[in-house]
């Protein structure tokens, strides 16, 4: 029998530091110390700073958008089409870690829905005792 691993929110996945491109006029590249769980992406600016949080069901995708020598420059895209710019080192695969969790939790998301709508159709069909048409 095959065992499931599910991963709890609270689970590291991956933990490092990761630049993000300031919307300001000058767009400078700031460190953030970043934590990846399985449901969302925290960005830490400072030791007493509130962590901010781009969970995974506001994210639509990530895209790479170029790789040099030293960087990697990738884009989030929220469902909202908001686009949030980063850049890593090239040994730290910071694009490829997000993106795998991020299908990992669509994946999970669809599987969920899947059996939501499987469940509901199967309730409503007649000759089922527990029908909401029947007597």
């Amino acid at each position: 029998m095959a065992s499931k691993t599910v991963k709890t929110s609270d689970e590291i996945l991956c933990e490092g530091e990761l630049e993000k491109r300031s919307h300001s006029l000058f767009q400078v590249w700031k460190k953030k110390r970043c934590v990846l769980t399985a449901d969302r992406l925290r960005l830490f600016s400072g030791k007493t700073s509130p962590a901010k949080e781009l969970f995974f069901h506001s994210i639509l995708k990530v895209d790479c958008v170029e790789h040099t020598s030293k960087y990697v420059y990738f884009t989030i895209v929220t469902n909202y089409y908001k686009e949030i710019d980063f850049r890593c080192t090239v040994e730290s695969c910071w694009n490829a870690a997000i993106t795998m969790a991020l299908i990992e939790f669509q994946n999970r998301q669809a599987l969920q829905e899947f059996r939501r709508c499987r469940y509901l159709r199967s309730a409503s069909e007649p000759g089922d005792p527990s029908s909401p048409g029947r007597w």
